[in-house]
């Protein structure tokens, strides 16, 4: 028996140079990473207050990291699709077919749960309790264990770049293609435990958040009090709580197809294809909200705080949020209405699928007359909010045209689909993922971003995204399908090259980003910002200094009515002398990075049927939850003498910023 299961020398794939060379250049920059960080002597510091940590802005920041660092790895697969499109005209290309098969899988998998998932969960996590006026989530332990879950299945999907392979199914695994019978490799397995084990670290992140804003919310917030963001992200986590688990049921069906024998999905052994497309865009479907919503409480709070006026309709923003949440499970068949369910289901389908476009437009219009009559600053988060309604209206019509049936058997499985749900994707979520960071950056590290930069990235982004996703339609409409290693027809190559084209424009958008984050970082002293408040916000995280204490909040704010912070500001700021009071605060706990070391063993050790690490993996993840329970400390306290020395420096701080000026204006 062979002690490492299905693991040979023949899973490195030393005749391939590109994988090999990609997989040699990632492992040297973490080991040189790792060396600079060990020699350098900043690793008791990274442990102490980042790995272990479990305050919710730490955690927020890591999941905007990892959601940044997998953008690059998703990116460049965008690139290399562009590219081989480009150039495979009357021609293989440069990636054979099965390695491109993987490069398109891999891109679609890294950029919905590694990118967008991290990125918004990221976003949520630093936000909502600052803007609810509370001092962490409900669990904070438990939330530092999502990250290092979802930090876990990253590296495995990466880990497929240079041992093994990776899915050749797409980015969800359709049977009986991800049946064993015709993907025997290892790559669906990377697919199925590296979405199994993150998928668990999500859901714990639903039931933390719904918990969180259901349950802890400073005094006086009621409902109708909390800001836009934090009602966007209650949707969203209640969609997690509600889909999430028909994911990790669906896949574990497919686990238990290739692993024992099974056949929940196998048509000639009594069981059903089309179950599994029904259940994987049940959970599918809501992703999409789930990912959308919070980028829409973005642009509520970017749009209201630089218009400088009160978001318009924020009753009715509230109904069409909610609605969106309710009507996402009722949609899920039009993304296989080609199946033959009938006209009626079809119709019903489609029906529904444009009545959820309804509070979608709301929300627009809301937007547009909070902009009206407002002085509206053209700062960079305006920018990628103003882009994002141009651009997701176009694709919300393009949405609606596939809603459509017949529109549909036309459109299915083309390149009109795959440029509609990027339309949707990156002009609402990604730009507004990039909205919050450059929105809340400076509350998180105390200064702002470069401004000229930020905005050239933002052109180059937009510029680049209509030049290589409109082309898409054009060639969709002519009849080219997704997922095409090579193509004979003259009238594409054009539009394929511009394609490639704005792929190349995006990239300069992406180094425009790398480079505005080292020179804020170098320039950070002319661009510090001590008032904790930079654009002049409505709602309580601006209250607070910049970057937050441990604690958030000396005194917990008393809210009085809706946009909490700018009635503070207007009624004549901050209270004069608090009653200042000893705060209790969680422990660090290295919980969720042996959690996550010990999945990581236990995941790989499944996908290679290496069962006696898998076991030790699991007991090792059981010991830690064991050690875990019986910890006799869960919390420090910092004394109430500590808290008001912490509270007046900041105070002080900000009250000599804002007296300078006023004194230059």
């Amino acid at each position: 028996m062979n002690l490492l299961g299905k693991l040979t020398w023949a899973a490195l794939p030393l005749d391939q140079p590109i994988p090999m060379i990609a997989s040699a250049a990632v492992a040297l920059g973490i080991l040189a990473v790792l060396a600079w960080v060990v020699l350098s002597g900043h690793f008791p510091y990274l442990w102490r207050e980042w790995i272990t940590s479990v305050d919710h802005k730490h955690i927020g920041v890591m999941y905007c990291l990892l959601a940044l660092v997998m953008l690059l790895r998703g990116f460049s697969d965008a690139i290399m699709m562009r590219s081989q499109q480009a150039v495979a005209f009357h021609a293989p290309g440069y990636l054979p077919p099965e390695h491109y098969d993987q490069v398109f899988s891999a891109h679609g998998t890294i950029m919905i749960f590694f990118v967008a998932m991290p990125f918004v969960i990221g976003l949520m996590n630093f936000v909502v309790p600052l803007q609810l006026g509370v001092r962490d989530v409900a669990f904070p332990t438990l939330n530092s264990v999502s990250f290092w879950l979802t930090a876990t299945g990253a590296l495995l999907v990466n880990l497929s770049l240079g041992i093994g392979e990776f899915a050749r199914t797409g980015w969800l695994p359709y049977p009986p293609l991800s049946e064993l019978t015709y993907s025997p490799g290892v790559g669906v397995d990377y697919y199925l435990w590296s979405l199994q084990i993150s998928g668990v670290g999500t859901l714990l992140t639903g039931i933390n958040f719904v918990t969180t804003i259901l349950k802890l919310r400073a005094p006086g917030m009621s409902y109708l009090r909390m800001p836009m963001f934090c009602w966007t992200a209650l949707a969203s986590n209640l969609l997690i709580v509600a889909a999430f688990p028909i994911l990790t049921a669906t896949l574990a069906m497919l686990i238990l197809d290739r692993y024992l024998g099974f056949h929940f999905f196998t048509n000639e052994a009594g069981g059903n294809v089309m179950m599994f497309m029904n259940l994987i865009w049940a959970w599918g479907h809501p992703e999409v909200y789930i990912l959308v919503l919070p980028a829409f409480g973005v642009f509520s709070e970017v749009v209201s705080t630089f218009s400088g006026k009160p978001l318009f309709g924020y009753r009715s923003m509230v109904i069409a949020t909610m609605a969106i949440c309710l009507l996402s499970f009722m949609v899920w068949l039009h993304h296989f209405f080609t199946m033959g369910a009938g006209a009626d289901v079809n119709a019903v389908f489609g029906v529904m699928s444009m009545i959820i476009a309804v509070p979608t437009g709301v929300k627009v219009f809301n937007w547009l007359f909070t902009m009206y009559g407002g002085r509206i600053r053209f700062e960079t988060p305006v920018l990628w909010s103003i882009g994002f309604m141009v651009t997701f209206v176009i694709g919300g019509m393009t949405g609606v045209l596939l809603a459509v049936p017949p529109a549909d058997f036309l459109l299915h499985n083309s390149l009109f689909l795959v440029a509609h749900f990027h339309n949707v994707i990156i002009g609402g979520v990604l730009f507004g993922a990039f909205a919050g960071y450059e929105y809340w950056f400076p509350k998180a590290f105390g200064f702002r971003l470069h401004g000229g930069l930020g905005k050239a990235a933002f052109w180059c982004w937009l510029i680049g995204f209509y030049l290589a996703f409109m082309p898409l339609y054009v060639v969709g409409l002519e009849g080219m399908t997704r997922r095409m290693q090579h193509y004979d027809v003259p009238a594409w190559h054009p539009w394929l090259l511009l394609a490639a084209a704005g792929s190349v424009v995006i990239l300069i958008g992406i180094c425009c980003q790398i480079a505005q984050l080292w020179i804020s970082i170098a320039r950070r002293e002319a661009l510090r910002d001590v008032t904790g408040d930079p654009w002049d916000g409505r709602s309580l995280e601006w209250s607070t200094a910049s970057p937050p204490p441990a604690f958030n909040y000396a005194v917990l704010p008393d809210v009085r009515g809706e946009d909490a912070y700018w009635s503070i500001k207007r009624a004549a700021g901050e209270p004069a002398s608090p009653a200042y009071e000893a705060i209790e605060v969680p422990r660090n706990s290295p919980t969720g990075f042996v959690c996550a070391f010990f999945a990581t063993v236990m995941g790989f050790a499944l996908i290679w049927h290496i069962w006696w690490m898998a076991i030790a993996g699991l007991i090792g993840a059981g010991a830690t939850f064991v050690v875990f329970a019986w910890r006799d400390r869960t919390e420090e306290v910092i004394p109430a003498a500590e808290v008001e020395r912490i509270d007046r420096q900041n105070l002080q701080a900000r009250a000599q910023a804002l007296a300078g000026k006023a004194a230059s204006a």
